[in-house]
């Protein structure tokens, strides 16, 4: 890409990794604005899928991370790809996708957070002693601190519970609450919970414990741990020329559009930034590939990643649109 495109690429991307927890649809705006410009880029379309999925669009979350498996030949993502799934309300296709996966390939971040969203597609289903047996695993009791061990645990002790093992249930409760030094879980409040301790919150907060375990597809539902740097801190400068892409964290840490645009570009650049991000259809041509490639004309959602799910999606674009959220899906 030219120089100017570059650079503009890669604001766009490093807003989008800047945004994605805090305004997903904010995020998603920016990544679709990279897209436009560099359709081609695999970290570009990996970026899309990912806010897609923090923005609750399951369809073209999962469009989005197939087309980046197939331009990467990775599969990092694959527990994202089956938590949208069972948003779509399709939880036999995030199994086919646990059954097909090359468990010798992933890695074991993945590996563990697949594992997690197909024990709650079981959930799902109605078979909770299958997903209480799926958890069973040597991780689960690993004595090293590892950075799946809380959501494991969370996870087998909210299947615990779910059958009515309610002892078994607090103490796995207990174990994650010890495991989960960053607050990635709720697993504390839980064992309150078991215990007959109400805590009361204003309904701010209670809003927001609830997002956080609501179930799959919610914003933390699964790991998000992008194979590319959006936060403009790696690669991604690099790669447009050490174009300067990223904003002071303490003074803004949330920044928008025109923050960036104040503190980076010039009067002209950050006009042509606010105008691709709201009118991105004048600018398709600029990456030199004529029409930008829209996220379903990738051709059929075919089973690239080997998931033993191709039979269920033999389609052009991927048109479900179903949210799901279910006392099951806690323990994601």
């Amino acid at each position: 890409m030219a120089k100017p495109v570059a650079e503009t690429v890669a604001r766009h991307l490093v807003a989008t990794g800047r945004l994605i927890d805090d305004d997903p649809a904010e995020a998603l705006a920016h990544a679709l604005a990279a897209r436009r410009l560099a359709s081609r880029i695999s970290a570009v379309r990996e970026a899309v899928g990912l806010a897609a999925y923090h923005a609750g669009e399951w369809q073209s979350a999962i469009a989005e991370l197939r087309t980046y498996h197939r331009m990467s030949g990775l599969q990092s993502h694959l527990a994202v790809l089956a938590d949208c799934e069972r948003a779509l309300g399709r939880p036999e296709r995030a199994i086919d996708l646990f059954r097909g996966a090359d468990q010798d390939k992933l890695d074991q971040a993945v590996a563990i957070e697949l594992l997690i969203v197909a024990a709650g597609a079981r959930g799902d289903l109605g078979q909770k002693d299958a997903a209480v047996a799926m958890l069973q695993v040597r991780e689960l009791t690993a004595d090293e601190p590892t950075p799946w061990a809380a959501r494991l645990r969370y996870a087998y002790a909210d299947a615990l519970l779910a059958v009515g093992r309610r002892d078994e249930a607090r103490e796995w409760f207990s174990r994650a609450a010890d495991a989960d030094s960053d607050g990635e879980t709720d697993a504390a409040e839980r064992l309150l919970e078991l215990d007959g301790v109400l805590i009361e919150g204003d309904d701010e907060d209670e809003a927001a414990l609830e997002d956080m375990v609501a179930g799959p597809g919610s914003p933390g539902a699964v790991a998000v741990h992008p194979d590319a740097d959006l936060t403009g801190g790696g690669d991604q400068a690099d790669d447009a020329d050490s174009a300067p892409s990223s904003v002071d964290v303490d003074r803004n840490p949330v920044p928008q559009l025109d923050d960036l645009a104040d503190d980076e570009l010039t009067d002209e650049e950050a006009r042509d930034l606010v105008s691709e991000r709201d009118d991105v259809s004048d600018r398709e041509d600029v990456a030199g590939h004529g029409t930008s490639e829209d996220v379903e004309s990738d051709g059929p959602s075919r089973d690239v990643e080997g998931d033993g799910a191709s039979d269920d999606v033999g389609r052009d674009e991927v048109s479900d649109g179903v949210d799901r959220r279910g006392p099951e899906a806690e323990g994601r």
